[in-house]
């Protein structure tokens, strides 16, 4: 039996397989990747490491055996039909009779269009009879602390959030979450909904922004057209810079509030906080 990870070498799949590492012997985690080199680092650790894309279904045909548990990290290729990637993945593991598939879903309350592949997956896993659990992760840290090159240039934050919060956690939170589901007991056929302790707004997280760097950054509120106008200026292809600034619209509206606690349950510990997060990218 092993316990298996897509999207191995992603920012989340990295994450996971390192905590992985720390809690079971190397040889029973196996990573999917598309790029063995990328894998190598894994490799060298004991991790076995099998090749596979979500665009060519036959090459899961051999991934997963019977008796696994499966970690669905979802897709980032929004053009390439998300939905039917994952149904390649749902589908081998159905015919392998894996013991469970763990999906990284969006937060049920979330209504923008980015929800809608996860939607979709959900219900092709709900349908394919396979033990499931959905991680219905709400936003990381990393979506906004790893973009501070043009807050730090223009100090401001712009966000058509309006006075909006964001219940989000780091990406390793949510991987110690997936990692507890894959190595504990209990978790067939259930869903949590997992957001940080605590939920912040735009305003907040730019005083939090000046305080750590001595800056004078300000919260510049626009409109759901502005901002997609501003991403699609800074190079980022017009569907997704609609799909981005229809977050906005949805945080504006309390969508990515999550008040559950299932995260903080799932990994016995506080989820970090956005200060930590800051203080790690304002110093690297």
């Amino acid at each position: 039996m092993s316990i298996v990870v897509t999207g191995s070498t992603g920012h989340l799949g990295r994450h996971v397989v390192e905590q992985l590492l720390e809690k079971v012997p190397a040889e029973q985690i196996t990573a999917v990747v598309r790029d063995e080199v990328k894998g190598a680092d894994f490799a060298a650790r004991g991790v076995k490491l099998a090749v596979a894309d979500y665009n060519a279904p036959e090459t899961f045909d051999s991934v997963f055996s019977a008796g696994d548990k499966v970690l669905l990290i979802s897709g980032n290729e929004f053009d390439k039909g998300r939905v039917g990637q994952h149904k390649v993945v749902i589908e081998a593991a159905r015919a392998a009779g894996v013991a469970l598939l763990a999906y990284t879903s969006a937060p049920g309350s979330l209504t923008a269009a980015l929800a809608d592949d996860h939607r979709g997956t959900e219900e092709a896993l709900l349908a394919s009879g396979v033990p499931f659990t959905l991680l219905r992760n709400s936003w990381y840290h990393e979506n906004y602390t790893e973009n501070l090159a043009p807050v730090l240039e223009h100090n401001a934050v712009v966000a058509a959030a309006g006075d909006g919060r964001v219940s989000s956690a780091s990406r390793a939170d949510y991987a110690a979450a997936a990692v507890a589901v894959l190595t504990g007991e209990g978790h067939e056929n259930k869903t949590y909904e997992l957001g940080g302790d605590e939920a912040w707004s735009f305003a907040e997280y730019a005083a939090e922004l000046s305080k750590q760097t001595g800056k004078e950054i300000a919260y510049s509120p626009v409109s759901v057209e502005a901002l997609t106008g501003i991403l699609t200026g800074a190079g980022v292809p017009g569907p997704l810079a609609a799909i981005l600034a229809g977050v906005d619209a949805s945080i504006e509206k309390g969508e990515l509030v999550v008040s559950t606690g299932d995260l903080s349950r799932l990994t016995g510990r506080p989820t970090t906080p956005l200060a930590d997060a800051i203080a790690v990218a304002v110093k690297g």
